[in-house]
Parts: C-alpha cells; sequence; structure tokens
C-alpha cells in the first residue's frame, strides 16, 4: 500500500510538473515570472495570436490635431524659431524658422502668450464615438488596435495621477483611452497602447521668450536644461517610469508599443526592468503580451527578448524572428493636416503582401481630425483594404513566410523612415505565402500579360494546381524546368494584388 501510494505520488507530481499550466484563453501558458535579466527575457517567446493577426491599425489622435497642418511635431516645430531638421529626409535647416513656427504666429498668436498648452482646451472631439471607429477597423479586416497613450508632447489621452496634463482634467474631460480600449475590447479586437514620452525631455525649444520657459509649465514641457541634453535621472523615476507603468497596471494592454528614444543610454537601467514588469503583468491575468521596440540608435533589446518594430520601413528579408512595420495611410503625416497625402489601397495592400511574406505583420496609421470624425478619404482605404482581405485573407491571416519571400525586380530598402527611396512595384514582382498545405503566389501589380514566375518551375516544386482567389473560372498553367507560366484570365474582374492559391 505504501509502494502503491508512493508510485500515485510521484506520477501526480510528474503530471503537474512534465509541462506548463494551459488556459482556456488564447492558448496562454502559465510560465515562471521573469527575472530582470537577460537571460531569463531571452526566455520569452511572441505569442501565436500576434503572429496570425498580420494587420493593425494605429490611430495618432490628439491636441496635435487642433493646428492641422504641419502636425507631426506641431508641439515641436511651433518653437522653432532658428533653424530645425526635416524628419523625413535629414536635412538640416539651420536657421530658418520652421513653418509651423509662422503659421501658429500668425493663426493662434506669439508662443510666450499662446503656446501649446493654449492648444489642449481645443481638443474638443464633438463626434468621437468609438463604436463606429472599432467598427471601421473591423470592416477593413484588422485584428490589433494600437492608439497612442500619450506623445512627445507629454499630454496623456488617459486619467493619469501623475500628471495634470491629461485628457480627463486639461482639454475634453474624458478617458479618451478608456473609451477606445473597452470598445476594441468589447468589438474582440486586441488592444495595444503606444508611449511616445521617452522625447518629451528633448522634445521642446525651452526658451525665456516662449512659454515653454516658465517654469510653472515644466510638467508640461520638461524641466529647465539645455535641449539635448542626457535625460536626466530624476525625470526617468518621477515621471517617465511611474506614467509607463500607469498604462499597464490601468490598462491592460496585450501590445505595448514604444517610440525611439527609449534606445538611448540613459533608459538602460529601466530596460530589462521594463520588459519583465510588462510580461510579468501578463502572466498575472493569464495572457501572452507583445513588448514592441525599434532598437533605432542603441540595441537596447536583444534579439529574442521583444518584438522588432521598423518606423515607415520593411524588411529586404526575411527575418528569424516575428517583426512589424509601422507607417501612415498619410505619405507625410500622421495626425490629421489639411495637406495630407495618402497612399492608396493598392500600395497599402503590396506593402502588407511584401511584410508578411518576409515574417513580418503591418500597423497602419490613421490620423482622425480634431473634432473626432475619421476623414471619408481614409475611411474608404481602409475599406478598400478591407474587401481585399475579404477575398485573399487565407493568404494572410495565419499564414507564414515561405523558403523564399518571392522574386521580382524592385528593391526594398531598409532602415528607419527608408519608404520614402522605395520605388513602385512592378508586375514582375511576386511574393510568396503559405498557410497550411497550401501555398500562395501574389501578384503585387494586377497583371495586364500572361505570367511567368522563375522559381516557381518543376525543380523547386511539383504543382498539382492553381486557383485565382475571387475568380470562379479555372485556371490553366504549364510548368517547365525554367518557370511557371499561369495564361491570364480575360474575364477576371479582381482589385489590387491577386493570389494565387497553388495545391503542391
Amino acid at each position: 500500500m505504501k509502494q502503491t501510494l508512493s508510485i500515485f505520488c510521484l506520477c501526480l507530481l510528474m503530471a503537474c510538473t512534465s509541462k506548463p499550466k494551459q488556459s482556456e484563453k488564447d492558448g496562454f501558458q502559465q510560465k515562471e515570472k521573469f527575472e530582470e535579466s537577460w537571460e531569463s527575457l531571452q526566455n520569452y517567446e511572441i505569442p501565436q495570436w500576434m503572429k496570425d493577426a498580420k494587420f493593425g491599425i494605429f490611430i495618432h489622435w490628439g491636441p496635435n490635431s487642433v493646428a492641422e497642418l504641419h502636425t507631426d511635431w506641431y508641439p515641436r516645430w511651433m518653437y522653432s524659431d532658428k533653424g530645425h531638421i526635416n524628419i523625413q529626409t535629414g536635412e538640416i535647416k539651420a536657421g530658418e524658422p520652421h513653418v509651423a513656427y509662422l503659421y501658429h504666429k500668425e493663426k493662434f498668436g506669439d508662443q510666450k502668450e499662446f503656446g501649446y498648452k493654449d492648444l489642449i482646451p481645443m481638443w474638443t472631439m464633438e463626434n468621437f464615438n468609438p463604436e463606429e471607429w472599432v467598427s471601421l477597423f473591423k470592416e477593413a479586416g484588422a485584428q490589433y488596435v494600437i492608439p497612442v497613450a500619450e506623445h512627445h508632447d507629454g499630454y496623456a489621452l488617459y486619467e493619469s495621477s501623475y500628471t495634470r496634463w491629461n485628457s480627463t482634467r486639461i482639454g475634453p474631460n474624458y478617458d479618451v483611452f478608456k473609451a477606445l480600449a473597452d470598445e476594441i475590447k468589447k468589438q474582440g479586437l486586441i488592444f495595444g497602447a503606444s508611449s511616445h514620452l521617452a522625447f518629451n525631455y528633448n522634445y521642446y525649444n525651452q526658451q525665456d521668450y516662449f512659454d515653454t520657459g516658465d517654469p510653472q509649465y515644466a510638467d508640461l514641457y520638461a524641466p529647465p536644461h539645455e535641449i539635448g541634453d542626457s535625460v536626466s535621472q530624476e525625470w526617468l523615476a518621477d515621471v517617465w517610469w511611474p506614467r509607463t507603468k500607469e498604462i499597464i497596471d490601468k490598462y491592460d494592454p496585450d501590445i505595448l508599443w514604444f517610440d525611439f528614444y527609449l534606445d538611448r543610454p540613459e533608459f538602460v537601467p529601466y530596460h530589462k526592468k521594463l520588459a519583465a514588469y510588462y510580461y510579468n503583468s501578463g502572466i498575472e491575468r493569464n495572457k501572452d503580451v507583445v513588448l514592441q521596440t525599434k532598437n533605432f540608435n542603441f540595441e537596447s533589446y536583444p534579439e529574442g527578448t521583444h518584438m522588432f518594430d521598423l518606423e515607415r520601413s520593411k524588411s529586404d528579408k526575411i527575418r528569424k524572428e516575428y517583426w512589424q512595420t509601422d507607417t501612415s495611410i498619410g505619405k507625410n503625416s500622421w495626425y490629421y493636416s489639411k495637406n495630407w497625402i495618402p497612399k492608396s489601397a493598392q500600395e497599402l495592400v503590396a506593402d502588407l503582401v511584401d511584410i508578411v511574406s518576409k515574417n513580418g505583420c503591418l500597423l497602419l496609421n490613421i490620423g482622425p481630425k480634431k473634432d473626432g470624425t475619421i476623414p471619408e478619404d481614409q475611411k474608404k482605404t481602409l475599406l478598400d483594404i478591407g474587401k481585399w482581405l475579404k477575398v485573399n485573407g487565407e493568404s494572410i491571416y495565419g499564414a507564414t513566410h515561405w523558403e523564399v519571400f518571392g522574386e521580382g525586380p524592385t528593391k526594398t530598402n531598409t532602415g528607419h523612415l527608408a519608404e520614402i527611396k522605395d520605388k513602385s512595384y512592378t508586375e514582375q514582382d511576386f511574393r510568396f505565402t503559405k498557410n497550411g498545405d497550401n501555398l500562395y503566389a501574389i501578384a503585387l501589380v494586377p497583371p495586364t500579360n500572361d505570367i511567368e514566375i522563375k522559381y516557381l518551375n518543376t525543380s523547386n516544386i511539383n504543382i498539382k494546381s492553381i486557383a485565382l482567389l475571387g475568380y470562379d473560372g479555372k485556371i490553366e498553367f504549364e510548368q517547365s524546368a525554367g518557370k511557371l507560366s499561369i495564361k491570364l484570365p480575360s474575364d477576371a474582374e479582381l482589385d489590387y494584388s491577386w493570389v494565387f492559391k497553388i495545391k503542391i
């Protein structure tokens, strides 16, 4: 009896310890808590739900939207009276006032009397309807949504215990972030948060002849210091870290995205601390979470400890680790502006395909107006992408890269803000994805002639049949040792990238 009981106890112990505890929700596996060490953080894995999602919506909205021109860094540029840097091209214009400085002075008044702090109450958002917004995102085929929680301006779109400059106290008197978070979760999408606060310390031009030099507004414009100074440890400990923790603790984001400046040396003491704290917060609520950073100038997070993000850029190859492109529908802006230059749905669908073929996902930004409406042209673009995904989603959602990402003459530029260098795709550009037993060969540009794909020759693959998603007719093809030839169907009426489903 004693021996039988011992064997029973041993079997019970093995059953409890031989594999992680599996939660019913989202495939979560209970883990040991992470420690603040790279050795421990190397045990992090990007969850499968993130790898399957592929397409998300980014939302840049807030007091930045009030000016309606030059809005990306308007709070910075409106004080740039003696030179500035073009963030798209890197061009330095020494001694020249930024057009936003002149625009503000003419439209709103002198920056000493009417500064950025005075624009905040003008963010009225009277037509904001979170239910309509999220319904639009779902119709667009998005699987996750990341609203900006706070930008470089230092203004929190959430109820903050650490700054009076938040949306519940100054401006709309409303927890904008919570309203979006609740609706995103209610409609079954994945909820994320972005923090851009790290750059706030060196964002504003602090001068006595501007309100930025007034000590009573140091809690918005940062403590007085010379621009370019290293971020003080006091500000990190008393401002940045508590506010970052507050977003995690109060709103439970499944994705936490950080803008550049987090990778500066001053933030090194917080890199492991942040990752461990956030990942452990996920464990406490039985959820695998995702930390996304840029690693722009400084290798702040080793590979395998987070998810890498490229701003306005794509990879030129298949990356081993799952990654993300964040970009905007606006070629020249993240926040709404009257001179917004839009990208077409055709461009964005092709970019999405290219990214997925290289083991990535796309986070696409919209810029709502100050009153809370999403411009009609941005709505149309999202809906057009959604229509394409309804037909072709099996080649995207849950898909993986293949042995090669594709072929064609158009090369992808990579690196920070590199998309400005990219050339348009041609009819000879193809990308491959795989989902289950199916291979997808995707023509990035709608073909006008018979198709030839060199890599899909008999030496590399044996094709059984080909179908064209969204088309009911038969697809005629011929495979040789040198290429795959597909006869162009004369009656196919399809928008954007064409997806050929291949049975092997």
